[in-house]
């Protein structure tokens, strides 16, 4: 760490310490501390950020104050530092410097896949088609969180199969890495009163459950009885004062359950502090295409998700229809990317192609491969950032990426054409655009027109 970087990190935890001793008085003072190192990164979102911080009676304003009564203190403090003052302000300014200088995309974060073994078999997932065949050793899983934050990447977020199936070797990772922050998506149904203790004690890894709705939902998809476990497990890192969130997918059959009132209520009230929501892709042989959202059900996701954000103290991410926030399609290593129980590196949890491994190739040079590259020179996907994914939206784009690279399919069951994937997902693009040109057109630049002149 450079003698700036050190100056900063000192400067973010006096920050922190002073918003430790009044947090409902000195939140709103916070943003002044990380704006000052930003170094004029991510300006728009924290100018969202900012807007929050000014509204006491703003939902997101309670959320925050309420991780002094949610959270253990010290798992609190590892968060902030890890998240915030590593992976956010000084992760982000190296990525700049590699990007810069190497004229490629470096994530924000990476998505792992410790273990292609799963303990369910959920309907229309691909995961299931692996098999337990495929892990990656604790040596390669430590070389690229290794390799990651010398270019600036302290995120990792565990995939899979379920990754608590390694829960011993992700502790231990932890424990080695414990300037970075872990996430795992997990069904939960592995979480224990030994692992959440373990959890405590690292301090640095946060759950993001996976549930698809209520117990006959959730267990329509990931078999009976799962729906209590995921409950059971909910309860125990609440009583342990430890974050979690949740991980929702939306299909054609849960959607309007998933975006209810009822639901998000039901979230707020098990104790998540956030929800990561996801719709339904059809990848792999076993897909279910009749589950991808109708363009009204995802209209639907789209306003619903925006008005709980007025009135909800959840931090709610829609990662299909927040594409205005972002600027289009964030994989590729544009702020993340995949890399599978193989050792495959691909663009996306949900593009299954890859020209570069872990096992032959250094995480930069997959960046500045054909498939990365083709990703960096052709972000955003489209001008509406309403339609930002290249499989489900602009189903051309990943037509013509895939077919002028030398890449393969890395489902080893069933290799996938790339053209029998946008087969399964054209209609959804088709019916989904004259929707997002409707938001586009009028809502969103209404919007931004209003934040334009409010500042």
């Amino acid at each position: 760490m450079s003698v700036l970087d050190t100056i900063k990190k000192e400067g973010l935890m006096k920050a922190y310490n002073y918003l430790d001793k009044n947090p409902e008085e000195n939140l709103p003072h916070i943003m002044d501390w990380v704006d000052k190192y930003s170094m004029g990164m991510f300006k728009s979102q924290r100018q969202l950020v900012n807007d929050v911080l000014a509204d006491k009676d703003s939902p997101w304003y309670k959320l925050l104050v309420s991780l002094w009564t949610k959270v253990d203190p010290e798992v609190r403090k590892t968060i902030f530092t890890n998240f915030v003052i590593n992976a956010g302000v000084l992760g982000m300014q190296r990525q700049n410097e590699v990007r810069e200088k190497e004229n490629c995309n470096v994530p924000w974060a990476i998505l792992l896949d410790p273990t292609s073994a799963c303990n369910l078999h959920c309907t229309g997932c691909w995961a299931a088609e692996y098999g337990d065949r495929l892990n990656l050793s604790y040596e390669q899983l430590d070389d690229i969180i290794t390799q990651g934050k010398a270019l600036g990447t302290y995120m990792y977020i565990y995939t899979g199969g379920e990754p608590l199936v390694r829960k011993d070797d992700i502790i231990k990772l932890c424990e080695k890495h414990n300037d970075c922050a872990f996430l795992a998506f997990t069904n939960s149904t592995l979480i224990d009163e030994d692992f959440a203790n373990e959890m405590l004690r690292v301090k640095n890894f946060v759950p993001a459950i996976s549930v698809e709705g209520f117990e006959e939902a959730t267990d329509f998809r990931r078999g009976k009885g799962t729906y209590q476990k995921v409950r059971n497990a909910m309860k125990l890192l609440t009583e342990k004062k430890l974050p979690f969130g949740v991980s929702c997918c939306y299909t054609s059959k849960n959607a309007t359950e998933i975006g209810s009132e009822e639901y998000i209520d039901a979230l707020i009230e098990w104790g998540a502090l956030f929800c990561w929501i996801f719709t339904y892709m059809p990848v792999g042989v076993n897909a279910v295409p009749e589950l991808i959202a109708t363009a009204d059900q995802r209209e639907y996701m789209y306003r619903q998700v925006r008005k709980f954000r007025e009135n909800k103290p959840l931090f709610t991410m829609d990662f299909w229809n927040d594409g205005e926030y972002v600027n289009g399609c964030i994989a590729g290593g544009r702020y993340y990317l995949h890399i599978n129980a193989n050792g495959d590196i691909e663009p996306c949890a949900f593009v299954h192609f890859s020209d570069s491994n872990i096992k032959d190739k250094t995480l930069l040079e997959a960046y500045k491969s054909p498939l990365f590259m083709g990703y960096h020179d052709h972000q955003p996907f489209n001008d509406n950032y309403m339609q930002p994914c290249p499989i489900l939206d602009n189903p051309d784009a990943i037509e013509e990426i895939v077919d002028n690279c030398d890449c393969k399919s890395t489902d080893l069951e069933c290799p996938e054409d790339v053209h029998t994937l946008t087969d399964k997902t054209r209609n959804a693009a088709e019916n989904w655009a004259p929707v997002a040109d409707k938001i586009w057109n009028t809502e969103y630049h209404k919007k931004r027109n209003a934040r334009v002149q409010h500042k």
